[in-house]
């Protein structure tokens, strides 16, 4: 496969597009640190919701989606299909309780929420770990997918293909920051999706899969369309839809699917303007992101299982790349490499304005994390907002010269998925809890992010090598989950809760409610300072909950009316479409109740 002149020519405007929107938005980017990081707090929620699909739109995605698809068939793709509650229960819980903390960024939740040096300290080491070591590691993952689309369709070596995207996309978000992001996410998402929908449909052409039709016939597709496991085999119904779906989706901490929010989702929900508007974004995010995207991939990963049915005819059709990057992974642009050329540019557009995205959101968060939690609270106190920039600059270039380096080390997409499951693993019910139980403190947090640490390096290193050998996937993310939960609710309950100051003036500003404040709220009472007015008293938790039951079903249903209008399965389309439009009325009319501003 060779790129043609009309291919380069398209590349070329994708790239002219991309850093005049960077440029028009550097204008007022550099002002303060709420504008490079938070565009000034007066984003629309369109804008950020689409910026959040497009930052999780990383062309590592559809790879992973493909590993998958063709080693657990379709419904294999609960192991991120699961995290629709988590992203539901955000929308309708806490995006509000985030815009109404006003902090710039979600680290500063720690010493609003929690007293003491200790809550300092957690501040400014959750800035590097999660700023600086995870962060490495997701760009690390998109890198590593840019490397393989770079090999299959460019004829790059990784290197080349690193240093090209790298410098690109560094330019526009050193710039412009966050809104320079937003606006070329919004052009970019338009770009992404127009070539997963068009491969998808230009592949389906191709003479050995015979079309749609040929496609679902296919005796090579047909164990892998089930959008649910086999039943029959119990295994498979705990690792694909059990475990996701009972423990999965609140015990796991995971980019862009936190439990009550995080990350750059919590950056984008305090850029909005006001409390309704960062619900309604958070809303948008989980409905493309679940509802609207997965098919593309889903089909060309069934093609693939026709054109590359094993890992051996990948590697026999691609005898020049290095055999040990080539996994269930690189089936996905491997299919590209079918594609005529004209359409290819615009694909491989596509597929870098995914990595650009992401990494440049991922970025900007990153950069946000050391500059404002760490330099200006602890190396620099009285920083101005202009040398706060200047450090999110620097941070940014420091940041994408060692994921760079570090996805040469990585061999697929699956691999990094399953670390950063098990190294957040049990982490997940603190960030849920934090808000509404005032008993968890700041050694919670650090118990539960040690301790989930300690256990994937064990079970990554240490474990395999000893006389138990390797355990499944499932059972090691389900041990890391009990010890990690046992563990900080051990020492929830032994040490001391943060100070009644803090608490207080915690709830005053958010007003969570719920009974886990009762004892704060009564004491308070009794000393004569209350922290419960008329405005925020009542809790509206339980209404909250049932609309993300509601969204949540509405999303899956119609995911799964799309999956089955694809297969011809018209009557179970139709009532599943009729299930989605009685799912989304009732959501609406409880979605009224809510409180918001």
């Amino acid at each position: 496969m060779v790129l043609q002149t009309i291919d380069w020519i398209i590349l070329g405007a994708f790239f002219v597009i991309l850093l005049s929107i960077g440029f028009f938005a550097s204008r007022n980017a550099g002002k303060t640190a709420a504008d490079f990081f938070l565009s000034g707090r007066n984003m629309p929620w369109w804008l950020l919701g689409v910026s959040m699909v497009a930052t999780t739109f990383s062309c590592d995605t559809p790879n992973l989606v493909t590993d998958l698809v063709r080693q657990n068939g379709v419904s294999g793709n609960w192991a991120w299909w699961a995290f629709l509650l988590t992203g539901m229960l955000t929308v309708f819980i806490y995006a509000k309780l985030w815009r109404r903390s006003g902090v710039l960024t979600d680290l500063e939740f720690y010493e609003i929420r929690y007293s003491g040096r200790l809550a300092a300290f957690l501040r400014g080491f959750r800035a590097i770990y999660l700023g600086a070591f995870f962060n490495i590691m997701v760009i690390a993952t998109v890198s590593l997918a840019l490397i393989k689309i770079g090999a299959v369709m460019l004829q790059w070596s990784a290197q080349q293909t690193l240093i090209i995207a790298s410098v690109v996309v560094l330019l526009y978000a050193t710039l412009g920051g966050l809104k320079s992001i937003l606006l070329t996410d919004f052009f970019q998402f338009g770009i992404a999706m127009t070539g997963a929908v068009g491969a998808a449909i230009i592949l389906l052409k191709l003479p050995e899969v015979g079309g749609l039709a040929g496609l679902i016939e296919h005796e090579a597709v047909i164990p892998k369309m089930n959008l649910l496991p086999d039943f029959s085999d119990t295994n498979m119904v705990i690792i694909l839809l059990i475990m996701p779906l009972a423990v999965q989706w609140w015990s796991v901490w995971y980019p862009g699917a936190e439990p009550g929010g995080g990350g750059y989702v919590a950056q984008r929900m305090l850029s909005a303007k006001n409390e309704r508007g960062a619900m309604k974004a958070t809303l948008l995010f989980n409905i493309f992101h679940y509802a609207l995207r997965p098919w593309p991939w889903i089909i060309v990963a069934l093609i693939s299982l026709i054109v590359f049915p094993d890992l051996a005819s990948l590697r026999s059709e691609f005898p020049d790349i290095d055999p040990d990057i080539i996994k269930n992974d690189f089936a996905y642009p491997a299919m590209l490499s079918k594609l005529p050329n004209g359409f290819l540019g615009l694909v491989v557009a596509s597929l870098i304005a995914a990595f650009m995205s992401t990494t440049a959101s991922q970025l900007n968060w990153g950069s946000s994390y050391i500059a404002n939690d760490f330099y200006r609270r602890f190396l620099n106190p009285e920083a101005t907002d202009k040398q706060v920039v200047m450090v999110g600059r620097i941070a940014t270039v420091s940041l994408m010269i060692l994921a760079a380096l570090f996805a040469l080390i990585l061999q697929n997409a699956l691999q990094a998925f399953n670390i950063l499951l098990q190294i957040g693993a049990g982490t997940g019910l603190i960030y849920i809890l934090r808000w509404f139980w005032w008993r968890i403190n700041a050694y919670t947090e650090i118990t539960g992010m040690v301790v989930s640490f300690m256990v994937a390096i064990y079970f990554e290193f240490i474990q395999p090598s000893t006389s138990v050998g390797e355990l499944a996937t499932h059972w090691e993310l389900l041990i890391g989950v009990g010890i990690t939960t046992v563990c900080w609710l051990t020492v929830t309950l032994l040490t001391k809760p943060a100070e009644k100051k803090t608490l207080r003036s915690f709830y005053a500003l958010v007003h969570p409610g719920g009974p886990g404040w009762k004892k704060v709220i009564e004491e308070a009472e009794q000393d004569g300072q209350p922290i419960v007015t008329e405005k925020t008293k009542g809790w509206d938790v339980p209404t909250g909950i049932l609309c993300m039951v509601l969204g949540s079903f509405s999303v899956y249903f119609a995911l799964f009316a799309t999956g089955y209008f694809i297969y011809g399965n018209i009557v179970a389309a139709l009532s599943l479409s009729g299930a989605t439009v009685a799912a989304v009325i009732l959501l609406m009319r409880f979605w009224k109740k809510l409180k918001m501003n």
